[in-house]
């Protein structure tokens, strides 16, 4: 797997979490991540339905503190590029999740190939997508 630019989505990071080795290995590759805010509010929305917050806030936070590991904003920028990609994909017939939406847009900001297990980031032609199995 060639060393690159990765936008984590939930996804990547749960099944990375979890020891998969597609995840891990894309993880490990990776010369810089970002991890889009939007990212962290889905897993921290998890983290506290879930039976172990602190452990899991815990290794977030020491997963985030890594050295190729940076967290991404929205901003102005992000928020014109959300409405393009949203825009694009109503016209195409092919909504997917808001959230997936605002990760891809994050994802054009920074020149970035999304990561993820979920097929329906396909339908957004403006990123580079790579799908885990």
């Amino acid at each position: 797997m060639a060393m690159t630019r990765y936008c984590m989505d939930t996804s990547a990071y749960s099944h990375f979490r979890r020891g998969a080795s597609a995840a891990v290995g894309a993880i490990s590759s990776a010369r810089w991540l970002g991890v889009p805010s939007i990212v962290l509010g889905e897993l921290r929305t998890g983290f506290l339905v879930g039976g172990q917050r602190a452990e899991n806030e815990r290794r977030l936070s020491h997963f985030l503190a890594h050295p190729v590991v940076e967290v991404l904003t929205v901003d102005s920028e992000t928020a014109g590029l959300y409405a393009e990609i949203m825009v694009s994909l109503r016209q195409a017939g092919t909504p997917i999740p808001s959230n997936d939406v605002w990760i891809a847009a994050v994802a054009a900001q920074t020149a970035s190939t999304v990561l993820t297990y979920d097929d329906q980031f396909r339908s957004i032609h403006r990123v580079a997508v790579e799908i885990l199995q």
